[in-house]
């Protein structure tokens, strides 16, 4: 099994950061298989989804308005207000996904791409596992 660990600088705002490019470049010429893309932190997820056209900051608001940024309404209290949502996020958008791999290319669909998801301001750096399972 291929591994790889990368970092990304999320800053401190909530945030949607495509990083298909860099599993992209991870995969390639390595033939057939399955890339396994997995963010080992307990506030942060990733995803599929269409970026460039609104879905991103559609799914920021989505997020708010599942998990309302509000200190009262979480046990789990530090951090910035509303941190206690950070935590229950990978309930729902999970910690890692599974991506076909196809003569060393992602079996994206034409719209799709892999995405950071990450509504905590408190922690400006991720890193990402990558990890190729081929045949």
């Amino acid at each position: 099994m291929k591994t790889s660990v990368i970092s990304v600088t999320t800053g401190r705002e909530k945030v949607v950061v495509d990083i298909t490019e860099e599993v992209a470049s991870f995969v390639a010429r390595e033939g057939d298989g399955l890339v396994n893309i997995f963010v080992p932190h307990a506030t942060a997820g990733v995803a599929i989804l269409e970026t460039g056209a609104g879905s991103d900051a559609d799914l920021l608001d989505a997020i708010d308005r599942i998990l309302p940024p509000v200190d009262d309404l979480y046990r789990h209290r530090h951090g910035t207000p509303g941190h206690g949502a950070d935590h229950v996020l990978p309930a729902w958008i999970a910690p890692s996904i599974v991506v076909p791999v196809i003569d060393g290319v992602l079996a994206l669909g034409t719209w799709q791409s892999i995405v950071l998801v990450d509504p905590n301001r408190d922690n400006p750096t991720r890193a990402i596992r990558l990890s190729m399972m081929g045949t």
